[in-house]
């Protein structure tokens, strides 16, 4: 445990690191448009207040991995972005490092300033944060009041240790999708809602049936009595919970689409994401043999992220399966396990026990829709 907590905690002050850097950027960006030297990806400025609104964005989990990539991503693009947190203490740590504020003098100025609305002030009203808790559908609602889209990352930490993703966080999860969703149709505000599942809600499959497509792509869902059957709690409340949000968006005409990827890397991944990386590779001797594990880079993902959100308006609709690399080699399976620092027996060992039933992963209706909206974007710059 002592240990687990220490990894966490490292993790935990690599992510308000990235925060920093994402705030001390903006910053920068918004002195060089002001400067009219602006070159880079942010939209041009805001004037009237529907547009604002329009612009306004909630992330669920902003300060996760995933969380800050996209927050990062929607800020170059020139979003303003309300970050969903379920603890004032996160709150308020993420931005005192933000800040490096010391003393308790600063951490009680902060609070002030959180109160009276200085925060957003002071991230030239681009970025905020609000506390409400998953469990809560009145107080989702109110925090995605006003926000025209909501990005649910499912990024959940479990407070057991790196390997304690259980069938009960499987349950949490599912539950906690179940009530975004429903807080999303309720809000007058949100129009659109993306939803960041996992290709392991694509793959695990049950191979005996006899007719069963090669191919894996968008239209492909996993098997739930396989996921419990082989203990797969991740894939599992995965699986769950982006069937409740399908399910959810029907009965309430809530606009949605559902992200997919495979394992997310990046810098140092392991460590900042390690309960998330951990779980998803149950089960990777499996999926390496039958050519089915992927990885993901997370600034790609951030990146299809916004590219489908944007996009939902014209053409985007259904899921996405997102990855950038398919590990298909002993040698890619063994550097894999060395980044993430286990055995690489674990990854590429035994492969031949299972079925030598070699699958293809597809990635095409993601690339095509990403390759058209990235042209776009270099297009406004």
């Amino acid at each position: 445990m002592g240990i687990a907590r220490a990894q966490d905690e490292e993790s935990e002050r690599r992510e308000f690191e990235d925060f920093r850097k994402t705030l001390v950027a903006l910053a920068a960006t918004e002195r060089s448009k002001e400067n009219d030297d602006f070159k880079g990806l942010m939209s041009s400025h805001i004037a009237d207040l529907d547009l604002q609104q329009d612009k306004l964005v909630c992330v669920t989990s902003g300060v996760s991995f995933l969380g800050l990539a996209l927050v990062n991503r929607l800020l170059l693009r020139g979003y303003s972005v309300r970050i969903l947190v379920d603890n004032q203490g996160i709150t308020i740590l993420l931005f005192r490092t933000a800040w490096n504020l010391t003393s308790a003098e600063d951490v009680e100025k902060l609070r002030e300033m959180q109160v009276s609305g200085e925060m957003m002030m002071a991230c030239n009203n681009k970025i905020s944060v609000v506390i409400a808790k998953q469990t809560e559908i009145q107080g989702l609602m109110e925090a995605f009041d006003g926000c025209r889209g909501v990005f649910h990352t499912s990024a959940f930490v479990d407070p057991s240790g790196i390997s304690g993703y259980s069938k009960s966080m499987a349950e949490i999860e599912v539950k906690a999708s179940e009530n975004v969703m429903k807080a999303c149709a309720r809000t007058s505000s949100v129009r659109n809602c993306v939803l960041t599942s996992s290709l392991l809600a694509c793959i695990w499959r049950d191979s005996s049936q006899h007719d069963l497509p090669l191919l894996v792509n968008h239209d492909s869902w996993s098997n739930e009595a396989l996921c419990v059957e082989k203990k797969l709690w991740f894939a599992l409340g995965k699986l769950k919970a982006e069937k409740v949000a399908w399910k959810i968006a029907e009965e309430m005409s809530l606009k949605l689409t559902t992200i997919c990827p495979g394992l997310i890397t990046g810098p140092q991944f392991s460590h900042r994401n390690p309960t998330a990386t951990i779980a998803y590779l149950k089960g990777a001797q499996e999926m390496y043999a039958k050519g089915l594990l992927a990885t993901v880079d997370v600034i790609r993902l951030a990146e299809a992220h916004v590219a489908v959100f944007e996009a939902m308006n014209k053409t985007a609709f259904g899921r996405y399966i997102c990855f950038d690399r398919i590990i298909a080699r002993d040698e890619e399976a063994e550097k894999l396990a060395s980044e993430i620092g286990i055995p690489p027996n674990r990854i590429c060992g035994n492969s031949l026990e299972f079925i030598p039933t070699h699958f293809e992963l597809s990635n095409k209706k993601l690339n095509n829709l990403m390759s058209r909206t990235i042209r776009n974007w270099h297009g406004q710059s």
